[in-house]
């Protein structure tokens, strides 16, 4: 029996910074903006 996968599109938008004080403050600038489904990668 196979499994179907469901798959719903997003869209998203990556922002590089150049360190993590930039990241806090672009993270906030969105925020501010209205933003609520933000998420936070570091790698």
């Amino acid at each position: 029996m196979k499994k179907e996968f469901k798959y719903k599109e997003q869209h998203a938008v990556i922002v590089k910074c150049s360190s993590e004080e930039e990241q806090k403050k672009v993270f906030e600038k969105l925020k501010e903006e209205g933003y609520n489904d933000l998420k936070v990668v570091s790698v």
